[in-house]
């Protein structure tokens, strides 16, 4: 079991503002329309990415169809390094939740700005390696923990990465559906409905269509 919540959210992947402004400087913008692809499983590593506004849905589909949520991406979050380093195709599926636009540096940019600087190769080698552990976490979790534990945990992940992309934003619901929770979760809509129905007649959560909202974040951190 992971020691403390916030470990499992995206607080360790921001980057020094050195970093942070030298990939901004090297990025073009590209828009993405709702449910519009970035890219997919087997695509070459062309750039690395950054969301700058709206939602990125991370997933991954087996041969026989199903799908797994892994991650929602918000603002702030830069991702697609892995296959940059290692030159390899893509390991996941990418699409926008809302329209959004992202930051797109191409890798030959990405590459110039890394190579030679051992403290920026450090800060990806110190991302990848958290995104490994979450992963783990994961993992750990789909299979061993039961729902509202699971539920609970994800839902304060999803907030304390929002309130990294947004610090003065505290009350502001997630936007996250309660079928991309399922898939998250490896459980049906209809599970996820449940609970979160149950958490909202407590006054825990308010549900609105595609978004949730914390009201007593104190009561899913006991679940949690």
């Amino acid at each position: 079991m992971p020691e403390n919540i916030n470990d499992k959210s995206v607080a360790p992947e921001l980057l020094s503002p050195e970093l942070e402004k030298l990939l901004r400087t090297h990025a073009i913008r590209r828009q993405l329309a709702k449910n519009e692809v970035l890219f997919t499983y087997g695509s070459s590593p062309d750039a690395l990415f950054c969301v700058d506004k709206g939602l990125i849905r991370v997933s991954v589909t087996a041969a026989n169809g199903r799908e797994a949520v892994v991650s929602v991406l918000e603002p702030g979050q830069w991702f697609g390094e892995v296959s940059l380093f290692i030159d390899a195709p893509r390991v996941y599926d990418t699409r926008a939740v809302v329209d959004s636009e992202l930051l797109v540096v191409p890798a030959n940019a990405f590459h110039r700005i890394v190579d030679g600087r051992p403290e920026f190769l450090l800060e990806f080698i110190r991302l990848i390696c958290r995104r490994y552990r979450w992963a783990l976490e994961w993992i750990d979790e789909t299979i061993l923990q039961p729902l509202p534990v699971r539920l609970a945990r994800r839902l304060l992940a999803a907030q304390h990465a929002h309130m990294l992309s947004a610090p003065d934003d505290t009350r502001s619901a997630l936007r996250l559906s309660q079928e991309d929770l399922g898939h998250m979760l490896g459980v049906s809509r209809q599970s996820v409905n449940r609970q979160l129905k149950e958490w909202e007649s407590q006054k825990v959560i308010r549900l609105e269509y595609g978004r949730v909202t914390l009201l007593d974040q104190d009561a899913l951190r006991c679940l949690a």
